[in-house]
């Protein structure tokens, strides 16, 4: 159970640093849309105007993603282990181990790799509902669950 709370820490941390990441952008965009609005004239203003409001989208868009991840992740917090694999469970395959929460990537702990994946990833898809001793296809490789936590 250690090993999920720390691998939900990362995640977290991965979030959390997305939200901090997207706010700055946001406010840069929203700063420099101001600015523009200051100095130009004609249809430069439009454009230059234009673009500035592109980058605040882009960036709200960004925002609202991470907070969604976020929101998923704290739903997991205290998920225990299941005899199946869900949102929640770390996978121990004999491929990789897999970690069902979010897309965050690789992860490092204690040198080993894990993955932190969702359950609309292509991999993720495959493994819910499995369990211990059951295999997976997925790129051709054949994924053996060894363990669920």
């Amino acid at each position: 159970m250690q090993l999920k709370n720390e691998l939900y820490q990362l995640c977290l941390n991965f979030v959390e640093q997305r939200i901090a990441t997207a706010n700055e952008a946001l406010l840069q965009a929203q700063q420099a849309s101001q600015d523009d609005t200051k100095s130009s004239a004609g249809d430069k203003f439009e454009t230059g105007r234009e673009m500035a409001q592109q980058d605040i989208n882009r960036n709200k868009q960004l925002l609202a993603d991470a907070q969604q991840q976020k929101a998923i992740l704290q739903s997991l917090k205290d998920i225990g282990s299941s005899e199946t694999a869900r949102n929640g469970s770390l996978v121990i395959t004999n491929q990789g181990s897999f970690y069902i929460s979010i897309s965050a990537g690789q992860l490092q702990l204690e040198g080993k790799t894990y993955f932190a994946i969702s359950v609309a990833s292509p991999i993720g898809k495959l493994l819910i509902g499995k369990a211990v001793g059951e295999q997976v296809f997925f790129n051709g490789k054949t994924y053996l669950i060894q363990e669920i936590a």
